[in-house]
């Protein structure tokens, strides 16, 4: 039976999970401004958590409906949410990643990452509170 404490987690958890690979990928993007024809990539974070608390999932996993249907991999669930971002400045070498925009996406995505974390502390801290009666 699942708890109330374990439904508000639930957002908070797909949320960091989210912030998580969407940093990995614009670490990646940013390591990759040199490397020519690479594409960079991002996650759309309002549409991907959308669908994270529509299907109340944990991690991200395929339903197998029929008895034929293969199993997926043990890759990452949440690279299936990685699109490619659109080019704002054609480049010579087929690269699309603007440093200026990976930077300020970096930034952005780890303010988000940090408020996220102080949330889950202040909801922790106060369950806390209330149980000793504080």
């Amino acid at each position: 039976m699942r708890t109330q404490l374990d439904r508000q987690m639930q957002i908070h958890q797909s949320a960091l999970n989210l912030q998580a690979q969407r940093q990995q990928l614009l670490a990646s993007n940013i390591a990759n401004a040199d490397t020519p024809n690479y594409k960079a990539r991002d996650i759309d974070f309002r549409e991907a958590l959308k669908g994270a608390v529509g299907e109340r999932m944990g991690p991200l996993a395929l339903s197998a409906t029929r008895p034929g249907h293969l199993q997926g991999s043990g890759g990452n669930p949440l690279d299936g949410l990685a699109k490619y971002r659109t080019e704002l400045q054609s480049s010579v070498d087929g690269n699309t990643v603007n440093m200026d925009v990976e930077r300020a996406a970096f930034a952005e995505n780890a303010i988000h990452y940090e408020a996220s974390i102080t949330f889950i502390n202040g909801l922790l801290s106060g369950m806390q509170r209330a149980i000793t009666g504080q």
